[in-house]
């Protein structure tokens, strides 16, 4: 993979964490209207209709086998792991939440190493691992003494990470597949709705459109739809496939700390020193995580994704 493929995949993992981060805003204020399941629906039903819009082709696959990777990605990033997320938050606190989903990365590595045969995770990803994850416990405890151990809530966060890890590695097993990000993207999002519609019976769904006539609702759910959804998973699946979802996850570290500085410009809330301090930390923590693999290696792994592909 030559070096201007390298930076696209960096460029567009981090302009997709920028808008990750920023996402707590727009489901906040929706959050007063809809509720977390609606939300869910409503956000990537538009994702895929304006993935649809931009790239209306039908999508042929070469075989039916591979159909059953587009299922297991759909079911997993975007029906479960944004259900145990929601249902984790009822049971524990956000600050917690936000601690064990960036443990994603760890559940990545291993995922990659044993089913898709990529680099061993070497010191340099644990330590680099260690140093995030106490930066962002700083950054989202922030020294208030409101930590709180609730097994339910911090199970279900658990789990939501390991579901991630499961989705960037069947994405990236995709990515071999030669299809289009866009057109790979939709198909993704097709079947998160599918397996979403028993959740919407559970959890008592209301189609209603009236709350879309406040421009707040419609600009929110515009920004997590066609932003949050279409637009970063493209990019997000986008850079599994330039970087590999190792490097690509460790781009989690970063959500709190976008989460912090637009609490900051926008909603002009106060800045503590551990939080600071924790940036500080998640930043030192994303870049010993990145640590260039070793160059034969490298070049191997390289090399078995062109035949692949």
């Amino acid at each position: 993979m030559n070096t201007k493929s390298t930076s696209l995949g960096h460029l567009a993992a981090f302009f997709t964490i920028v808008i990750w981060g920023t996402t707590f805003i727009a489901t906040k204020v929706l959050l007063q209207v809809l509720t977390p399941v609606e939300i869910l629906f409503y956000r990537f039903f538009l994702g895929y209709l304006i993935l649809l819009l931009v790239v209306p082709k039908n999508l042929k696959l070469d075989n039916h086998k591979q159909e059953l990777y587009f299922m297991a990605a759909g079911l997993l990033g975007v029906t479960l792991y944004f259900l145990l997320e929601n249902f984790a938050l009822t049971f524990t606190l956000a600050a917690n939440v936000g601690v064990i989903i960036a443990i994603a990365p760890f559940f990545t590595a291993l995922f990659d190493y044993f089913f898709l045969h990529g680099e061993r995770p070497r010191l340099r990803f644990f330590i680099g691992f260690f140093v995030a994850i106490t930066g962002i416990c700083l950054i989202s405890f922030r020294g208030d003494n409101t930590v709180h151990l609730n097994p339910a809530g911090d199970l279900l966060a658990i789990a939501a990470a390991v579901v991630w890890a499961g989705y960037s590695t069947f994405t990236k097993r995709i990515s071999t597949f030669g299809y289009g990000t866009i057109l790979t993207t939709r198909r993704i999002f097709f079947y998160g709705l599918v397996f979403m519609i028993p959740a919407l019976f559970i959890f008592g769904f209301h189609l209603d459109f009236s709350v879309f006539t406040e421009f707040k609702n419609l600009a929110n759910i515009l920004f997590l739809g066609f932003g949050a959804s279409a637009l970063c998973f493209v990019t997000w699946n986008l850079a599994v496939k330039l970087l590999g979802p190792v490097k690509t996850s460790v781009y989690i570290y970063m959500v709190p700390v976008i989460t912090v500085v637009t609490s900051v410009i926008i909603l002009h809330e106060h800045v503590t020193l551990p939080a600071v301090l924790g940036i500080g930390l998640t930043i030192a923590g994303l870049f010993l995580s990145e640590s260039r693999l070793d160059f034969k290696r490298q070049k191997t792994i390289n090399e078995k994704e062109e035949l692949r592909g």
